[in-house]
C-alpha cells in the first residue's frame, strides 16, 4: 500500500465543502481540516505509484476550489498500534 499525504489550500468560504467532496474520492482515506499554512490535509492510499496521478492530479486537485496541493509519499508508517503489537511479538530485540 501506498500512502501519500496531500497538503490542500482551498478557498476559504468552501473549505467544508471542499473537504467534504474531497473525502469522497476513491483512493482518499481521511481529510482533515488543520490550522497554518494550509486548509486540509488528505491521506491518499492507493496499491501502485501510477494510481496517485488519478487521484491527486486527476481529480482532487481538480475539485472546485481547490487553491493548490503539496503531496508527500511516506516510505513507512509508525504507529502506536504497530509498535505495541511488534513489541506484544518480542521483535523489540530481546
Amino acid at each position: 500500500m501506498i500512502t501519500a499525504i496531500v497538503l490542500v489550500k482551498t478557498d476559504v468560504d468552501r473549505i467544508p465543502e471542499v473537504a467534504q467532496e474531497i473525502a469522497e474520492l476513491d483512493g482518499v482515506s481521511e481529510v482533515y481540516s488543520v490550522t497554518g499554512e494550509v486548509d486540509l490535509v488528505a491521506m491518499v492510499r492507493v496499491r501502485e505509484h501510477e494510481q496517485l496521478a488519478g487521484v491527486i492530479a486527476e481529480r482532487l486537485s481538480k475539485v472546485p476550489g481547490v487553491r493548490s496541493t503539496t503531496t508527500y509519499l511516506a516510505f513507512r508508517t509508525y504507529s502506536r498500534h504497530d509498535l505495541d503489537a511488534a513489541f506484544a511479538l518480542g521483535l523489540n530485540g530481546d
